[in-house]
């Protein structure tokens, strides 16, 4: 894996940090009112962000997920409107990056270039009331009729639904075949049977909206269905990939940017006659905070190099994992840094405490995560290992 970036990738990373800057207006307000800023998506759509993976022949820049990865970190350090760029992530990897896989050239020219210049922006609806992190045991159903689907069912928890055109949804064909019956759905949000709703008080991630979703004899059309019958169980395993690996690599340059404020902040605030980072509590703390993120980073960036070399590895769990814990650990550290003042709403710290608290819920839980990874070391199958294989594990632990 190298990471020695050339000119180009350091002028987009730099780009981003300054279109990042730009971004964010009125957030404690908007906070508030749990409403995401239309003119900044559009400025993102406008500098190519909504395009990042998206190929070109479909309006996008047609970056490798590594690149992607270097982008959206960049981003991340210049923006502070954490709900916007999990907003963003979901669209480009819950929907974009499905369609661009698995649909057909009439859905990819549907959708895709009006998902990358802003046009439209899109959902992905899977969760339900009691399918959570059992993703695949859906209530929703799909029955077809000629031509048509006909959907039924409620998704809730949906990110960007109250601003969504389109939604990817995953429903049944047979609740005998669980999980083996799921198939996915491209659903316009203006046809018949389709109600959205706003729904929740959010501790954070505010500003990037979440509703949900009722179906009630939404008839699809048959050239709607993403990929085949059957299939989505397939289609939401590579989506997953791809936003485990690459939601939160914007989350990397906050923690830098939080690193960064605290270290400025430790070096002028005065407590005792000298400045609190001349206190070995302090350093060390702010150093462990680096640490955290170093190898976050590390983990992302591998992820991401994985998913460009089609590598079946744990890299994506993995990664999604370290950063949203190592998240939430650098903001509490944040706030011990700056004692009192880090508890109130005058600097970021709060904030961006709550926000990741949301980040170790979406995409799967910090203990789903463990589960997964456990399944693919192989420590919870039947079948007993003589001799232990840590290097095999490491890099082919889901091929099994």
């Amino acid at each position: 894996m190298n990471l020695s970036w050339d000119e180009e990738r350091i002028r987009l990373g730099e780009r981003m940090r300054a279109l990042g800057a730009e971004l964010g207006a009125d957030l404690a307000a908007r906070e508030q009112s749990q409403q995401l800023r239309a003119g900044d998506w559009q400025r993102c759509a406008q500098e190519g962000v909504l395009g990042l993976a998206v190929p070109a022949e479909y309006g996008g820049l047609g970056l490798d997920p590594v690149t992607c990865a270097l982008a959206m970190e960049g981003l991340g350090r210049g923006c502070r409107d954490n709900g916007l760029l999990i907003s963003l992530g979901a669209h480009i990897w819950a929907v974009q990056l499905p369609v661009d896989r698995f649909g057909t050239t009439e859905q990819k020219q549907r959708y895709l270039p009006g998902l990358c210049d802003g046009r439209l922006t899109g959902a992905h609806a899977i969760t339900e009331r009691e399918t959570g992190s059992d993703a695949l045991a859906l209530t929703a159903r799909a029955r077809r009729d000629g031509d048509h689907y006909v959907l039924d069912g409620v998704k809730r928890f949906v990110t960007n639904a109250p601003i969504a055109d389109v939604f990817i949804v995953y429903a049944n064909l047979d609740p005998d075949l669980g999980f083996t019956g799921v198939t996915a759905f491209l659903v316009d949000r203006d046809q018949a049977g389709v109600t959205v709703r706003p729904r929740h008080e959010k501790t954070g991630l505010r500003t990037s909206p979440w509703g949900e979703l009722t179906l009630d004899g939404c008839r699809v059309p048959a050239g709607r269905r993403l990929g085949a019958e059957k299939q989505g169980s397939r289609i939401l395993t590579t989506t997953m990939a791809w936003e485990r690996a690459l939601i939160l690599a914007p989350l990397l340059g906050t923690m830098q940017r939080q690193i960064d404020e605290c270290v400025r902040y430790a070096r002028s605030r005065e407590q005792f006659g000298r400045n609190i980072g001349r206190f070995q509590a302090v350093a060390n703390r702010i150093v462990d905070m680096q640490v955290r993120l170093e190898a976050a980073r590390l983990l992302t960036y591998r992820a991401a190099w994985d998913l460009a070399h089609d590598t079946v590895s744990i890299f994506s769990e993995v990664a999604k994992l370290e950063t949203s814990e190592s998240a939430v650990s650098t903001f509490l550290d944040a706030m011990q840094v700056y004692g009192g003042l880090g508890y109130t709403t005058e600097v970021d710290v709060e904030r961006n405490l709550r926000d990741a608290l949301g980040t170790r819920i979406s995409s799967g839980t910090s203990d789903l995560h463990r589960v997964l990874l456990a399944d693919k070391l192989g420590i919870t199958t039947r079948q007993r290992r003589t001799t232990p294989e840590p290097v095999r594990a490491l890099h082919h632990a889901n091929t099994r």
